[in-house]
């Protein structure tokens, strides 16, 4: 497959910047709210057809480098025995948390492929692209789903998480290794299946320090990246809030390391010697600005990434649910005609 994203996920040059955007199939589009007004995130997940559905609209309206395929990061605690559930106004709710020693001895490791839905929805993105955009499969990272697993939901402190780690090291290395177990395989049946790369999300990963981050969570995210790297594929790594501690964080594996918008990105490539290619780092806000100063930003994120290969244009997180499609348009356009 001749691709731009591939060919920059491998710091080869390419013809222009290659452009996809997390979270581009989502409730700023009408014909995703419309699809979503009938059907559950859940549903929407477990229906290959109505997920294939969503993550092919960007392609079609945006234009944009590649697929990303339509899941949720939480869908592998299904298989391992959690109660998900997706509370309206609220998001993911794990109704019967992680929190002892029985608790994590009664998760299951070899269920993964109840997850072949996803798989079936790749296939079918696949099939319908017929070459002309990759597919991103994804997983969260180990950390993130062992957050959401002992927290229950969403939270702002981590508490709960920190404590578990703190407390009781040899448990939350139990923990951990039963996570990579699982995500391991479930990134593989989207490699199997035709994803082209795969994006670990470490969406939680800001809620530690450096030193914490290295103890309790750095050999997890590597061993997850070795496993699906041995598949031939790159994986990019994305980590939210990480600016702090991006070299430990590259440190932990990527082909392609994602930035979010808190650091300049041509900062956070020269602290990892350009040993990966990079991706990022629109701040999500800038698209709600008029289009002359969305030129100006675009350039200007170019010009931090010089001609040099491997950048992977792209905000540093998901669009947001308010943002004006044209500005999205817009941006992919701008990336296109623009020059660093």
């Amino acid at each position: 497959m001749n691709s731009r994203f591939l060919d920059a996920c491998r710091r080869r040059p390419t013809d222009v910047r290659p452009v996809w955007f997390m979270r581009q199939a989502g409730r700023y589009l009408k014909q995703y709210r419309e699809v979503r007004s009938k059907h559950s995130i859940l549903e929407i997940c477990k229906r290959p057809d109505l997920a294939a559905t969503v993550t092919l609209q960007p392609i079609e309206i945006l234009d944009v480098d590649a697929a990303i395929i339509f899941a949720d990061l939480l869908l592998p605690v299904e298989p391992m025995g959690l109660k998900l559930e997706f509370v309206a106004g609220e998001g993911p709710r794990i109704d019967n948390p992680v929190r002892t020693s029985g608790d994590i001895d009664t998760l299951s490791i070899s269920n993964t492929d109840d997850l072949g839905y996803v798989g079936e929805s790749i296939q079918i993105v696949v099939k319908a692209l017929g070459g002309r955009a990759p597919v991103i499969g994804f997983v969260g990272a180990p950390f993130t789903l062992a957050s959401y697993m002992i927290e229950g939901g969403p939270s702002r402190t981590f508490l709960k998480t920190q404590q578990l780690m703190y407390n009781d090291e040899t448990l939350w290395r139990r923990l951990m290794g039963k996570i990579v177990d699982v995500l391991g395989p479930y990134a593989l049946i989207q490699v199997s299946a035709g994803a082209r790369a795969i994006q670990v999300f470490d969406s939680w990963a800001g809620a530690l320090g450096p030193d914490d981050y290295v103890r309790y969570v750095q050999q997890y995210s590597r061993a997850l990246i070795e496993r699906i790297r041995s598949s031939g594929v790159p994986v990019i790594h994305f980590g939210t809030g990480a600016a702090g501690f991006f070299r430990e964080l590259h440190a932990a594996g990527g082909d392609v390391m994602g930035v979010d918008w808190r650091i300049n990105i041509d900062q956070a490539w020269m602290d990892i010697s350009y040993r990966s290619a990079i991706q990022g780092n629109l701040d999500p806000a800038v698209l709600f600005a008029p289009l002359s100063e969305l030129r100006v930003r675009v350039h200007e994120l170019l010009k931090r990434t010089g001609t040099k290969p491997g950048h992977i244009f792209n905000l540093g997180h998901g669009v947001l649910p308010e943002t004006p499609v044209e500005n999205v348009k817009a941006v992919v356009q701008l990336v296109r005609e623009l020059r660093p």
